[in-house]
C-alpha cells in the first residue's frame, strides 16, 4: 500500500508541476480573458488519460503500478477540475455569459473528444 501511495504521490507531484509550468507559459504568450491555460491543460490531460488507458489494456507490461503513476497520479495532478469550476464562476461573476458557455461547453466536448482520440490512436 505504501508503494501505491508513493507512486500516486510522485505522479501527482509531477503532474501538478507540469500543469503550473504549462499554465504559466500559455498565459505568458496570450492576452486572452478566456482561461486558456486551464482549458488546454484539461483537454491535454483528457487525451493523455485516454491514451494511457487504451495502451494499458493492450500491453501486459503496462502494470497496475504504471496506471497508478501515470493515470491516477500524473493525469490527476495535471488536470484540474477545481480550477475549471472556479474560473467558470469567475466568468459568471464578470457577466461574461458567452465565454462561460464556450468554456464549459468546449471543455466538456473537447475533453470527451480528446479522451476518445487518445484511446483511438493507441489501438
Amino acid at each position: 500500500m505504501i508503494k501505491n501511495i508513493l507512486l500516486v504521490g510522485l505522479g501527482g507531484a509531477a503532474g501538478s508541476m507540469l500543469r503550473f509550468l504549462c499554465q504559466k507559459w500559455i498565459t505568458s504568450i496570450t492576452s486572452l480573458s478566456f482561461p486558456l491555460g486551464t482549458f488546454l491543460v484539461n483537454i491535454t490531460g483528457c487525451f493523455l488519460i485516454g491514451l494511457f488507458f487504451s495502451y494499458g489494456t493492450k500491453h501486459e507490461y503496462f502494470s497496475y503500478n504504471m496506471q497508478l503513476l501515470l493515470m491516477t497520479g500524473l493525469c490527476g495532478g495535471f488536470t484540474t477540475f477545481s480550477a475549471f469550476t472556479l474560473e467558470s464562476m469567475g466568468l459568471i461573476k464578470e457577466d461574461r455569459t458567452g465565454l462561460f458557455l464556450l468554456y464549459i461547453g468546449g471543455s466538456v466536448i473537447l475533453g470527451l473528444l480528446a479522451t476518445w482520440f487518445g484511446i483511438k490512436i493507441s489501438r
